[in-house]
């Protein structure tokens, strides 16, 4: 392999989230830290090269997205998702929540009702409520270990007329499902059908495993393009949240108007410069790094995978499709939610996030970050195994 990957987290980096949290929640100094969707992995070389240069300068005033910016993310869009991407159609925002947020109240009014499908990331349910909307939640189908929408269920909710946005989530988080397009097709004549803007989460489009495929919502159709608001940024793909850079794609003009006032009224008229010369790098030198990237990402989930199977019997892990965030099913330790989230840090030494967290339906499961090294990995898979084996 031509990167490092066995390298793994910095520890003299001092203002990691990550790792710094773990100080905070236990006096236990040796917890594992395996929760928020970073990972512990330098990004791309030629973006750290390009942000050192760039910092030589010495000016970091405000600056304009460049040609190039929309250039390197087209053509890694159709290229490996055979999407062309217009250049007005790009629209921005410091995260991808931060867009999702901004895009529910440029297009709803207070009152009006917003479903997600639980269980889901959690600021989700923030950005509607905050919104002033109504949240309508319908619950994903866990059949045979595998998540599958309920379209009778969302048939009936999208018909209420005060339904007027369905937030989905493509490749789905925590579940780890890459929707099929046959399963966005009938979900989108849905939408179509009564009048439902969709607004796609697809930060996790680049993580796919094999034999899986993710399909950009609007890229099935016209009518669906027009219908719809696609977020997706290089954050999770390269290791690039804390820069602050997302990309927000807006075919249909009058929702791209709505957006944009939205901006203006909250003063975001510029992304991050050090993100902008992230994000355009990464686009354009990223791609051997990622499958290198993809490869260890598959090794560790099946190491965990068969560690589950092989050893841990008591625990169930729903095989993701997608996405470095393995959704893990603990009920078969017979612990309630607080009692499994103590378990966790006090018992096996490890921080995952409470499955509580993404909605009623994840009572009893938790979260893994697997993008880290192996190392820690089979660390906390050993700490894992014997504490829920001391049960």
């Amino acid at each position: 392999m031509k990167y490092n990957f066995d390298r793994g987290f910095n520890h003299e980096i001092k203002d990691s989230l990550k790792w710094n949290t773990v100080k905070k929640i236990s006096d236990k100094q040796d917890i594992v830290p395996m929760w928020i969707a970073d990972m512990d992995f330098e990004t791309v070389p030629e973006v750290k090269k390009a942000i050192i240069e760039r910092a030589t300068q010495g000016i970091y005033g405000y600056s304009e997205m460049k040609d190039e910016y929309f250039e390197s993310l087209s053509e890694w869009t159709k290229k490996r998702y055979n999407w062309e991407i217009k250049k007005e159609w790009l629209c921005f925002s410091p995260g991808v929540v931060t867009g999702i947020n901004l895009a529910i109240r440029a297009l709803t009014h207070p009152g009006d009702r917003v479903l997600i499908q639980t269980p889901v990331y959690s600021p989700f349910f923030g950005a509607v409520t905050k919104s002033g909307c109504e949240l309508v939640s319908s619950s994903l189908k866990l059949v045979n270990g595998k998540y599958k929408m309920d379209f009778d269920d969302l048939e009936e909710k999208l018909t209420d007329e005060r339904t007027k946005i369905m937030v989905l989530c493509n490749p789905h988080n925590p579940v780890g499902r890459a929707w099929t397009r046959d399963e966005l097709i009938k979900l989108g004549e849905i939408c179509i059908k009564n009048n439902i803007i969709v607004i796609s989460d697809e930060i996790h489009s680049d993580l796919v495993y094999k034999g899986y495929k993710y399909t950009p919502f609007a890229s099935i159709s016209k009518e669906f393009e027009q219908n719809s608001i696609i977020c997706t940024a290089p954050s999770k793909t390269f290791n690039l949240a804390g820069l602050q850079s997302s990309n927000i794609i807006i075919p249909n003009e009058n929702f791209r108007r709505e957006y944009k006032i939205a901006l203006e009224n909250i003063e975001v008229s510029r992304l991050n410069v050090f993100g902008m010369v992230a994000c355009e790098t990464a686009y354009k030198y990223g791609e051997s790094w990622l499958e290198e990237l993809l490869d260890y990402l598959e090794e560790n989930k099946e190491l965990v995978k068969k560690r589950i199977e092989n050893r841990i019997p008591k625990l169930k892990l729903i095989e993701p499709e997608a996405t470095y965030l393995l959704w893990i099913d603990c009920s078969g330790l017979g612990l309630n939610d607080e009692e499994l989230k103590k378990f966790m840090i006090e018992k096996a030494g490890i921080l995952l996030n409470d499955g509580s967290s993404f909605g009623e339906e994840g009572k009893g499961f938790q979260r893994m970050n697997i993008a880290c090294t192996k190392n820690t990995l089979e660390e906390a898979l050993n700490r894992l195994e014997k504490a829920v084996n001391s049960i």
